[in-house]
Parts: C-alpha cells; sequence; structure tokens
C-alpha cells in the first residue's frame, strides 16, 4: 500500500528549510555540494560514453577538464567496459599534468583487471603499488584476497591467507573465510568448501550473512536447492539477517524447478522481512504472472525499466559559450553499436552531497530532473548519516512528481531515526502509518526495538512492543519469540534490570519461551554486573525448562563466574558440563583453572587441567554461539546439512 505522505511535511516547514540562510564555498566554483556532484556525475558519463566509443582516445580532452579529479577516475575506472579500455584510461591519465592515483583510483583499476582475469597486469600493478611508486597508497591482505578471489587464482588466495593469518592479532576476519570458501565452491572443489566452514567454526569466526549466501549459492548450484532451503529457513532463528541476493537464488532455483509453491511461501516471507525485490527478480516473477502461476502484486510494479528514466547519449551544447564547459566541442563520437547506457547515479556520494540540506541543495536537486523511484529513495536514506538530514529529504521527496512513499522507503527512514533516538518523529510517523492503514513488515518493528537498544530508549522499545507491533499483522508464535529477544536485549541495553525480568516473566506467561541463545545473552549481561543470584535463577528456568544447555551458555556461566570470583560456582558449572559431555573451549579453561588457583582452591584446578587432558588432549579453539544470537545446535544443524549434501562428515 503507498502511503499519502505529503501533508505529513507542512508547507510551513518547506518555507523554512528554502529560507535558510545560504552557505559560502570558499574556493569552490559550485553553489552547492549537489551541483559539485552533478557536474561530476556528467563528467563521469562523458568518460563512460566515449570509453564505448570508435574513438577512445578522445578521452584525452575529457581527462583535461580542470575540475578532474580522482573520485571521477575512480567511478569511470569502475564503469569501463573492459580492462583494455581501462588501461588506455590510465595510460592518458599519467600525460594530465598534476594528477596523481589515489588509493580508490588504483583500487578500482585492480578490481577492474582481476574480474577480467588480467593476472599479469594485475600482479604488475601489485608490485607497483607495493614498491611506493605511488606514494603512500597501502594493498592490505584482505584487498589481495579479493582481487586474487576476483581472478580466480586459488593459489594467490591462499599464500596471501596464510600470511595474513600470521599477522593477525587473534584471528582473521570472517570475510577472508568466506573469500577461500566461496572460490573453492565456485571451483567444484566442494569437500574444501565445507572444511573451511568447519574451519571458521571450529575457529571463533562467526558466520555473516555473506557466510551463508555462499553456502546456498553453493548448494543451489550443486543441485540441492531442498538443503539450501533447509539452510535458508534456520537463519531467522540465529537472528541472520536473510538478504535479497539469497532469495533471488532461491527463487530462481524453485523457479527453474517449476515449485511454484515455495516462491509463493518464499515471496511472503520477503514481505515479512521487509526486503524489495531487484529488477532482475521482478522481472522473472512478471514472467509467471503472465503464465498464471502467479497472481499480480505491487511487488512487480518496477519489473520493466521505468520509461521515465531516459538513457545518456553523447551531444554538444552549442549555446554555451563558456569555453571551459564546452572544451569538448570539437569531439565527433559515433556510440558504438547503438547501444544505450543509463546515467550514472551513485547513492551513496549523492546522500553525502545531501548532508549540508539547505535551499541551495534543494534547487539543484529540483534542478536536477532525477527520476524518483521507491529503489532510489531507499538506498539514498541507507547512505545518510544525520537523522535530521534523512527527514527533511524524506519529507521532500514525497513533493516530487510520480513518487508515492510505501512501506520500503518508510521503514527505511523509521529504521534510521529509532537508531539515532528520534522518538517523536517515529511516533509521527507511526501515527501517520495508522492512519493511512499501512502495515509495516515484521522486521521493521523487530529493528525498531533493536536500534532503541542502542540508542538507550527503554520506554520507546516498550511502546513498540506493545502498542505499535499491531501494525505488522498477526505475529506468529516464532515470531513473537524473536520480538520479546529484542525488546530483552534492548532493556539490558538500557539498564532497566527489573523491567527485563518482568518481560521474561509475561514471555513466559504468556507460552512463549526464550531460546537458549537469549538466556546466555541473559545470563551474561547479570553475570556481568556480578547478579550471581539472578544468574543461578536464569539457569535454574533452563533446567526446568526442554532447553538442553549447550557449550556455549556452559561457557557464559562459567566466565561470569569467575569474572564475579565465584570460582567454586564455576567449578560446579565446569563438573556439569563435563557430565554433559561437553568441554569448554582453550580461554575459558584457562581463565577457570587460573581462578580456581586465585581463590586457594588448587585441587579443583588440577582436576580441571587434568580432566581436560584426559577427553581431549586438544580445546576447540572457540566454542560454537554467541550470546544474544546463535546456539551451537543451530550451527551444528547448519554445518550437518552442508557436509552431508557432499557426503563429508565431521
Amino acid at each position: 500500500m503507498m502511503m499519502q505522505i505529503r501533508p505529513f511535511f507542512s508547507k510551513f516547514n518547506m518555507i523554512i528549510i528554502l529560507n535558510q540562510q545560504a552557505r559560502s564555498y570558499a574556493r569552490d566554483p559550485f553553489l552547492s555540494k549537489v551541483a559539485h556532484y552533478l557536474y561530476r556525475a556528467k563528467l563521469i558519463d562523458s568518460i563512460r560514453l566515449v570509453l564505448r566509443s570508435n574513438c577512445p582516445n578522445s578521452v584525452s580532452s575529457l581527462l583535461n577538464d580542470r575540475l578532474l579529479d580522482s573520485f571521477v577516475v575512480t567511478q569511470a575506472l569502475r564503469s569501463a567496459p573492459s580492462a583494455d579500455s581501462a588501461i588506455s584510461l590510465v595510460e592518458e591519465l599519467e600525460k594530465v599534468q598534476g594528477f596523481s592515483h589515489t588509493k580508490n583510483t588504483l583500487h578500482a583499476l585492480a578490481t577492474v583487471l582481476a574480474k577480467s582475469n588480467r593476472a599479469t597486469e594485475l600482479k604488475s600493478l601489485i608490485s607497483a603499488i607495493t614498491a611506493g611508486r605511488f606514494g603512500n597508497v597501502h594493498v592490505s591482505f584482505m584487498n589481495l584476497m579479493q582481487w586474487h578471489a576476483a581472478a580466480g587464482d586459488l593459489e594467490s588466495v591462499l599464500g596471501v591467507w596464510d600470511k595474513y593469518r600470521l599477522t593477525a592479532n587473534k584471528r582473521a576476519c570472517t570475510e577472508s573465510y568466506n573469500i577461500v570458501m566461496a572460490l573453492y565452491a565456485k571451483k567444484g572443489e566442494d569437500s574444501e568448501a565445507v572444511k573451511i566452514f568447519y574451519r571458521m567454526l571450529d575457529e571463533g569466526a562467526n558466520p555473516n550473512c555473506r557466510t551463508y549466501t555462499v553456502m546456498i549459492e553453493h548448494l543451489v548450484n550443486s543441485g540441492k536447492s531442498l538443503a539450501a532451503m533447509e539452510v535458508f529457513k534456520i537463519l531467522p532463528s540465529m537472528r541472520i539477517k536473510r538478504t535479497l541476493k539469497q532469495y533471488s537464488i532461491m527463487i530462481e532455483s524453485f523457479i527453474y524447478l517449476k515449485r511454484f509453491e515455495e516462491v509463493k511461501t518464499l515471496l511472503n516471507e520477503m514481505q515479512v522481512d521487509g526486503i524489495l525485490p531487484s529488477r532482475a527478480m521482478c522481472l522473472s516473477l512478471h514472467q509467471l504472472v503472465q503464465e498464471g502461476f502467479l497472481k499480480d502484486d505491487e511487488l512487480f510494479k518496477e519489473s520493466l525499466s521505468d520509461e521515465r528514466i531516459k538513457n545518456i547519449g553523447y551531444s554538444i551544447d552549442s549555446s554555451d559559450d563558456d569555453e571551459d564547459e564546452n572544451e569538448n566541442s570539437s569531439i565527433a563520437c559515433q556510440y558504438e553499436d547503438g547501444k544505450q547506457l543509463k546515467p550514472w547515479l551513485d547513492p551513496r556520494a549523492l546522500a553525502v552531497a545531501l548532508q549540508n540540506w539547505g535551499p541551495s541543495e534543494v534547487s539543484a536537486l529540483e534542478g536536477a530532473n532525477f527520476v524518483w523511484t521507491r529503489r532510489l529513495v531507499c538506498k539514498i536514506l541507507r547512505n545518510f548519516n544525520s537523522p535530521e538530514t534523512a527527514w527533511n529529504f524524506f519529507c521532500w521527496v514525497a513533493y516530487q512528481p510520480g513518487f508515492t512513499h510505501d512501506m520500503y522507503t518508510v521503514q527505511r527512514i523509521m529504521t534510521l531515526l529509532a537508531r539515532h533516538g528520534c522518538t517523536e518523529l517515529v511516533d509521527r510517523l507511526i501515527s501517520k502509518i495508522r492512519t493511512e492503514g499501512m502495515r509495516l513488515p515484521f522486521s521493521t518493528i523487530r529493528l525498531v526495538i533493536d536500534f532503541y537498544g542502542i540508542s538507550k530508549k527503554a520506554d520507546a522499545a516498550l511502546k513498540v512492543f506493545n502498542v505499535d507491533r499491531i501494525l505488522c499483522g498477526p505475529i506468529s508464535n516464532f515470531h513473537l519469540m524473536i520480538l520479546y529477544s529484542s525488546l530483552l536485549r534492548a532493556l539490558t541495553k538500557c539498564g532497566r534490570n527489573s523491567d527485563a525480568l518482568e518481560t521474561l516473566e509475561e514471555m513466559i506467561l504468556n507460552g512463549i519461551f526464550p531460546d537458549i541463545q537469549t538466556f546466555s545473552g541473559l545470563m551474561q549481561h547479570f553475570a556481568n554486573l556480578g547478579d550471581i543470584k539472578t544468574v543461578q535463577k536464569l539457569f535454574t528456568m533452563v533446567r526446568q525448562s526442554s532447553l538442553e544447555p549447550d557449550a556455549y551458555l556452559y561457557k557464559v556461566l562459567i566466565q561470569g563466574y569467575c569474572k564475579s570470583e565465584r570460582a567454586a560456582l564455576a567449578w560446579r558449572i565446569f563438573e556439569d558440563m563435563k557430565s554433559s559431555g561437553l568441554m569448554p573451549d582453550s580461554d575459558t579453561k584457562e581463565l577457570l583453572v587460573k581462578s580456581l588457583w586465585k581463590e586457594g582452591r588448587r585441587r579443583e584446578a588440577a582436576a580441571v587441567q587434568e580432566g581436560c587432558e584426559e577427553i581431549d588432549e586438544v580445546l576447540p579453539l572457540a566454542l560454537r554461539g554467541h550470546e544474544w544470537s546463535v546456539s551451537s545446535a543451530d550451527l551444528s544443524r547448519v554445518y550437518n546439512i552442508y557436509s552431508e549434501s557432499f557426503a563429508l562428515f565431521s
């Protein structure tokens, strides 16, 4: 449902904005940052067109533009149609007096070379950078891994990863595992990809959204869509955000298999997760609608290219009397094969240009005649740092021809405002949503509560949970449990401990029992406060429930008791853990031994040391799980699905 938000932003407010004192930009030839952005965009488009023309040498005239900078060069390189055109652009840049490469321009060139499998040129560029030819430009281990992976050079990726792991202070970052895992999967080395995931868990690097995207894509490409769906269904319980790419992979897979009921289910879940479909996905779904397999839906409204968005062409404005602005008038290029390009647009750069919102920005924005789609508005809102600027833009764009806010743009601004603690504006939005009869995705309500925890707005979080959650319609018991967990976390972040315990009791009385990671989070919180009595009470609740304490929960308890100088209680938990067939990781064991020695319990300390050695000479580097988000049981389930899909067993 579309939202008629225009009356929400009064004409009086618009007058205030337009009458703010214009800022003076010293030594800046542009009246506003937006005007500068638009000039850059025009120059970038000109370079893009020339690089695709039958006279690429003409680019030299564009590169002599007096306002050429590294940003323009970076974007031109990123959008180069081929490695050869990017290299020719760089060669022309060497003739431009005063231009020097930056980290961004060199990284853009390296990315183009990597994606084009130009290994020789890529290695030469890396050698030149590391030799200091470009000054202080630095290449990180992650840069090297990403480039070599894009080029498909597994040997180089593994070599860099080994060096990175040797220099990492604690452990390699999750993304480094993702890169190696994805490359193994791409090369069809299934067993190695699975081993990398196991290694990630074993070494304590928490998998993230991209980890599961790699896994899901690997399974689908291997013809194991049902296994991929199993993994996909587990993600919400692990508090992992399901991404557009994951949905796209799954939907395309089931469309190919002609399993249209699964496609409908995924589309419904996309709306619950508040995810706007990509244009490519909408095209596929639009085809299914035409064939009668799906009903028409608002999701498909942007399925085809928006006719309002015009292609760019190479043209010269002969009426321009400024020689600098018209310095390319002698160029006459024919665009190759009659192909067309959409105008270059960078939502992040545009959002940065809009940060100093005022009359100059508004004037330049209105003069640009952008085609405002919900997709573009969402992307710009996502890149704002200032809630005030985001709010001004959100209200302004509601007046633009052909645009109306909907649940996707509303949820984007609402979560941003909640993150910054702007409760009054969120309440005004919610009031408007009620008036319009709009429904919000469940994910929006949950995110608002999460962000109110970050911004320390406990009362606002309680209000959203108790009153405003009705805006997302009926909620399943599972989603209600997730919502309660978010509220409990928000309350503990705000130091509202008594409210958290009351909410926990209310939750259980309503027949919604917390999962193990929620208990882990609560225990960790109260253990850090030294409130051992509450920790013991919570652990008793776990014991009395159908939940089975996992190794990570035991770890939280042991560490909490040790830090509270209650090593005797930690010793008892260790004994319970051992009798359950579980063992701590090496850091937790060392902490327990140290705490027992400190409190004079040398016999128990020796028993812990000997007990660990008897059962397993090498303790795990880290235990699977994380408080508030993922249990070791869920991680084990995912690993088992993944490994068994390729007939591998740990």
